[in-house]
């Protein structure tokens, strides 16, 4: 839990460099080092910084077709079952519960529209898959890590 706005002003600079030092963070919000240590300690232990990361391009990596895929279930199908149907695919980067018509909303990142094809057909052919509706991306507009 945040105990303050030294804690906010913490995190959005972890979030947006999660490289930066303790005493570039100390300085910026009028902290010394270890006060800054001790605050990231408590924020890791509590659950509020789960780890820490790089944001890699995914074309850099040979992921730059993405899609959004609507998913709709045969039946009433619990959030569980759907992570469980989607976690099988490594080129769901994200998935999501929704309000509307779909079941789930999944964010998928592969090579080329070929792959893309692919895998829509593979979750698809899952037993309680019932239809999908996709969306290609054309270009990022905005992407921004979460504070």
């Amino acid at each position: 839990m945040l105990r303050d706005e030294l804690d906010r002003k913490i995190v959005a600079l972890l979030v947006e460099n999660a490289r930066t030092t303790y005493a570039e963070v100390g300085a910026t919000v009028g902290l010394s080092t270890p006060a800054v240590k001790r605050r990231v300690d408590r924020l890791v232990e509590s659950g509020v910084i789960r780890g820490f990361t790089a944001l890699v391009d995914p074309e850099a990596l040979g992921g730059g077709t993405e899609a959004f895929v609507e998913l709709h279930c045969r039946s009433r199908t619990d959030p569980e079952e759907i992570r469980s149907m989607v976690s099988a695919f490594p080129e769901v980067v994200g998935a999501y519960t929704v309000t509307g018509g779909a079941d789930a909303l999944l964010h998928v990142q592969t090579g080329s529209i070929s792959e893309l094809e692919s895998v829509i057909e593979r979750l698809r052919a899952h037993r309680n898959a019932e239809r999908t509706n996709s969306q290609i991306v054309l270009s990022r507009l905005v992407h921004r890590p979460t504070a």
